[in-house]
């Protein structure tokens, strides 16, 4: 009997793996797609019911990933391993969409917002994200500058400068998220914007734009005229 049960088990498995591989997650409910990822860091056990209950708590995988490592591992049962699976997941999507952003690709200013804000993808702390363009319009710089607190007295200006002058830009775009997940811009917010946006106009760079993000969305300060255009 148990040799049955263990032969059906693996067998759904297989039939699940196929699927993903012949058509990708397209055909996939949330918590089939959790089901399968899951296979990966717990071998030997039906992973639905916990896909279920871990969707129950935490509504989409994205609130699963993001769940504290102690809590999975206490009221779910994972192993540290397991968690770690989840933990890592977020991270990798980050790698894979920011190894896609080339340097020397055009800046398009209508799609650039996008293009930075997938720099925070699975990132749950404070961070800066910096994108540089010389005279042609061509990306020359796009990568995370500073992490940890970015209140108005320890944003970055100095290193954003520094890196605009070395770099030789004539443009940038700067970004940098709230955890809290709103995508309001604090007064904070505007006066870091207002003092970069002159001290890069004593050193002969534009700012272009600053990108407020929170939860896979993002709010541009161009665009409710706290950058001057």
């Amino acid at each position: 009997m148990a040799a049955d049960k263990h032969s059906e088990h693996t067998g759904h498995r297989d039939r699940l793996r196929r699927r993903f591989l012949e058509y990708g997650l397209d055909q996939f409910e949330e918590h089939q797609a959790l089901e399968l990822y899951l296979f990966y860091a717990i071998p030997r056990k039906d992973t639905n019911p916990l896909a279920h209950r871990l969707l129950e708590r935490y509504r989409h995988i994205n609130g699963v990933c993001d769940a504290p490592i102690d809590e999975l591992e206490r009221e779910f049962g994972l192993s540290e391993n397991a968690a770690a699976m989840l933990k890592l997941l977020p991270e990798m999507a980050r790698l894979y969409q920011t190894g896609r952003l080339s340097e020397d690709d055009d800046i398009e200013l209508e799609t650039v917002g996008r293009r930075m804000a997938s720099l925070f993808i699975g990132r749950t702390t404070e961070a800066v994200a910096l994108l540089l363009g010389n005279a042609r319009g061509k990306i020359i710089f796009l990568d995370i500058i500073a992490k940890g607190s970015v209140n108005s007295s320890d944003f970055p200006i100095r290193r954003i400068v520094d890196l605009a002058i070395r770099h030789n830009a004539c443009t940038v775009f700067v970004a940098h998220n709230h955890p809290s997940g709103s995508l309001l811009p604090s007064l904070q917010d505007v006066k870091v914007t207002r003092s970069l946006y002159e001290t890069l106009r004593s050193v002969g760079v534009s700012l272009i734009d600053h990108f407020i993000v929170a939860d896979n969305d993002f709010e541009s300060l161009r665009e409710h005229d706290l950058v001057p255009k």
